[in-house]
């Protein structure tokens, strides 16, 4: 990926003129160590930020915490305005985001909804037609809810890949998918829902938080923008809100780019330094996010407080129905090395009760649709050890047998 020059000055008369309308090219921070893009990905994450500051050698990317640059004269520029359009730190992220999902572009926004607003309200506008499955974040559906009941776009919720092939044999203009789904854990074909959204005239958007790049790669896979809550595994340490939506093609990083500079969501300099730092950890991380969840499945598959278990085998993401003889609300305050929290992806194990939590604004007959009951647990697993955190799961589910 190559990165454009910063704007040259102009030349100036007595009388100068005003310049001309501005426009908000997308931007990319120049390095002098560009990575190759034939090193492997966990190179890549090692090396998100690093020698992007050559006059110091610093090896960490720098925290530019100025709103404002200087212009060198009228119509001139150092390539930087103002921290809203354009900063040094921000950019660095965003080409290391950009290359790990193989993009063109990427863009850091203040938190993952943001970043799905801003995918959405450009690639949506206005009385679009929208086919999302039903099976989502809790706050994806409400906010795609929000835009049918407001008149903005009509929105058809579809279970599964049939229900997209059904939706899909009439036209629409955005397709929105998680795979694989939140919280029930079914992972839908990228290509087969490209080709689908694409024959029907749509660009298909890929949440991708539960996978990251390090499992998957929806852009190589035919999906048009890939967005992601970077709050959960790319961050990693539950301590940056962050939101990532990643381009196939420079037309498109054009259109939220300029949507993105007039709205303003975009992350600041110090949650970009965080979100960089957690990158570089990432490919480690999910290894054994992966290695304790499928421990954690195996062990929940043969307990008899256990009624089914939903785990694709990939990633850190575990949900779980618990027997009738098993009270919930007991399970939830027994647990000790678990916390029970909203969130996921950090390096800390979570349990959620989606149907009171992350999915409560979804209506219930919404939620039964798709089987998730109010005894669906959804874990986080960590990167405790494994025996504790099976040891915690069993004295909860004996203290909490009735």
């Amino acid at each position: 990926m190559t990165s454009p020059s910063a704007p040259q000055p102009t030349a100036q008369t007595e009388c100068p003129q005003p310049p001309a309308a501005r426009t908000f090219p997308v931007h990319h921070h120049p390095t002098s160590s560009a990575p190759d893009p034939q090193l492997r990905l966990e190179t890549l994450l090692v090396r998100s930020g690093t020698g992007t500051d050559p006059a110091t050698g610093a090896i960490t990317t720098p925290i530019h915490l100025s709103t404002a640059y200087g212009h060198p004269g009228l119509g001139e520029s150092t390539g930087y305005d103002y921290t809203r359009t354009a900063s040094p730190t921000r950019d660095v992220l965003q080409d290391a985001l950009a290359r790990l999902e193989g993009g063109t572009a990427a863009f850091a926004l203040s938190s993952g909804m943001a970043a799905l607003e801003l995918v959405t309200r450009t690639l949506a506008p206005h009385g679009s037609r929208i086919v999302a499955l039903r099976d989502l974040y809790g706050g994806s559906f409400r906010f795609l809810e929000v835009l049918a009941e407001e008149g903005a776009a009509d929105v058809d919720f579809v279970l599964g890949l049939e229900g997209l092939r059904g939706a899909l044999a009439d036209p629409a203009d955005l397709v929105i998918i998680e795979t694989p789904t939140n919280p029930m854990m079914e992972e839908i074909s990228i290509p087969e829902a490209a080709e689908l959204a694409h024959a029907a005239g749509a660009k298909l958007v890929v949440d991708n938080t539960f996978y990251t790049p390090v499992v998957q790669r929806p852009l190589e896979l035919g999906a048009d923008v890939v967005v992601h809550s970077g709050t959960k595994y790319l961050g990693g340490h539950n301590d940056v809100m962050a939101g990532v939506a990643v381009v196939a093609d420079d037309a498109l990083a054009e259109q939220l780019n300029y949507r993105l500079n007039t709205t303003g969501a975009t992350l600041g300099p110090f949650d970009c330094f965080l979100l960089l730092r957690g990158l570089k950890t990432l490919a480690l991380r999910m290894e054994r996010h992966e290695a304790n969840a499928t421990a954690i499945a195996q062990f929940l598959r043969s307990s008899p407080y256990v009624t089914r278990v939903l785990y694709p085998g990939r990633s850190g993401m575990v949900s779980f129905d618990l027997a009738e003889s098993v009270d919930v609300a007991r399970f939830l305050k027994s647990v000790r090395v678990f916390t029970f929290a909203e969130s996921l992806g950090g390096v800390e194990s979570l349990v959620t009760c989606p149907s009171v939590q992350t999915h409560a604004d979804v209506p219930v007959e919404v939620r039964a649709s798709y089987g998730l009951s109010d005894r669906l647990m959804r874990l986080s697993v960590g990167i405790e050890h494994v025996d504790d955190l099976i040891a915690d799961l069993a004295q909860a589910f004996e203290a909490a047998g009735v």
